[in-house]
């Protein structure tokens, strides 16, 4: 799997334990799995999705998702509560699998502090933090 930043989109930010954050015009976060966690987890048979309304804290588990190898817990990138899940994954789960920076998990509306987000990588950090292991 190649882990340049030319693979991963610019449009969003990483996190150190692979999840992504993208701001939206409406001013909620989508947040996701990257290619880099899909290929670790493996083929992918349900996501635990969050509640709407449910209040998310940024670098604790907000929801699970389960592999044929393994169950791991999805760490909030930022803080916010839940707005909207993306019910596709239900029934579908292995659409992270497809396509981990298309099948988003959540959108949230992000904490007051509009800086939280600062702390995450760029894509070209995010691909040097995987190429060093």
């Amino acid at each position: 799997m190649s882990t340049g930043a030319a693979d991963l989109p610019d449009d969003r930010r990483y996190s150190a334990t692979h999840q992504w954050a993208r701001r939206l015009a409406s001013g909620q976060v989508e947040i996701g799995i990257t290619a880099y966690a899909q290929d670790a987890l493996g083929d992918i048979v349900f996501a635990d999705l969050p509640a709407i309304g449910a209040t998310i804290v940024a670098g604790e588990s907000f929801m699970v998702i389960e592999s044929v190898k393994i169950a791991s817990d999805v760490h909030a990138p930022l803080g916010g509560v839940v707005e909207e899940v993306n019910e596709t994954l239900r029934d579908q789960p292995e659409a992270l699998n497809a396509d981990p920076f298309g099948a988003w998990l959540v959108r949230v509306a992000p904490d007051a502090d509009s800086s939280a987000d600062s702390a995450l990588l760029d894509a070209a950090s995010y691909a040097r933090s995987i190429a060093s292991g």
